[in-house]
């Protein structure tokens, strides 16, 4: 592969930079809806704008899709990105956030890098070779037992709207679980599943770009990926990531 796993991480970390210099001044940093449900702030346009030009720049043979630019012609090939997943912890001055980039070739995530700039953590996986933590290999927690297990999901902004707001599902998981978090960024829900932190994560109505990354990080370190029925896949519509030991007991309360 022409990638070089380096180059990407100075890019995504220099893109972290510039996320933290609109970060450490959110008194003049300018937070807008793009809808009703959906945060936007000066730092995500310039995040994605800085990745758009060095990726497409370095690697012209890759098209590019971002969440708030949209997606090129070239689709087949692309980088997809997040620039600042968990806008909304961001711009209240939270931790819990994250860039997420991956590498989509022939419709299968084979690069996948997860950067927290308030945290310094950066995630990265490449297909069928592991996955790393800040240059040190991780892989999914040993829990076996449900009930002993720590789960953590995401509740989407003001959906109000959705039949299955996933807040009864909550309430059957929670009841049968030791402990449940809310972070707020499904990129790094997905990275702390990789990285034993949390042995399973829950999410729906989210976008390619929200998971990507994470999904491939999660994989590479053992983590098993399926929908809400346990068909095997990325679907960010419906994604359930366990360490593959409680797959079976948490299948039936979704």
């Amino acid at each position: 592969m022409s990638i070089s796993l380096a180059i990407l991480e100075e890019v995504v970390r220099e893109a972290g930079s510039i996320a933290l210099t609109y970060f450490k001044d959110l008194k003049n940093v300018e937070v807008n809806k793009k809808s009703p449900r959906d945060f936007v702030t000066d730092a995500d346009v310039a995040v994605e704008n800085f990745l758009k030009e060095t990726l497409t720049g370095k690697y012209p043979q890759y098209g590019f899709w971002g969440e708030e630019s949209g997606q090129s012609e070239n689709q087949t090939n692309r980088w997809i990105v997040d620039p600042i997943d968990g806008t909304h912890s961001f711009s209240r001055g939270q931790y819990f956030w994250a860039i997420s980039v991956a590498l989509e070739i022939d419709q299968e995530i084979v690069i996948g890098a997860v950067y927290a700039p308030a945290l310094n953590d950066y995630y990265c996986a490449e297909k069928g070779m592991g996955a790393w933590k800040n240059g040190m290999s991780i892989a999914v927690s040993s829990e076996s037992n449900l009930a002993d297990g720590m789960v953590a999901t995401g509740f989407a902004c003001l959906r109000s709207y959705l039949t299955d707001n996933n807040l009864e599902r909550f309430g059957r998981i929670a009841q049968n679980t030791t402990g449940q978090r809310r972070f707020g960024s499904a990129a790094l829900d997905l990275c702390l599943v990789a990285d034993g932190q949390v042995d399973a994560f829950w999410e729906q109505e989210l976008n390619l770009y929200d998971v990507a990354a994470g999904a491939l990080i999660a994989r590479e370190a053992g983590a098993t990926l399926t929908d809400f029925q346990g068909n095997e896949g990325i679907f960010p519509k419906q994604i359930l990531v366990t360490n593959g030991k409680i797959l079976n007991q948490i299948l039936p309360l979704m």
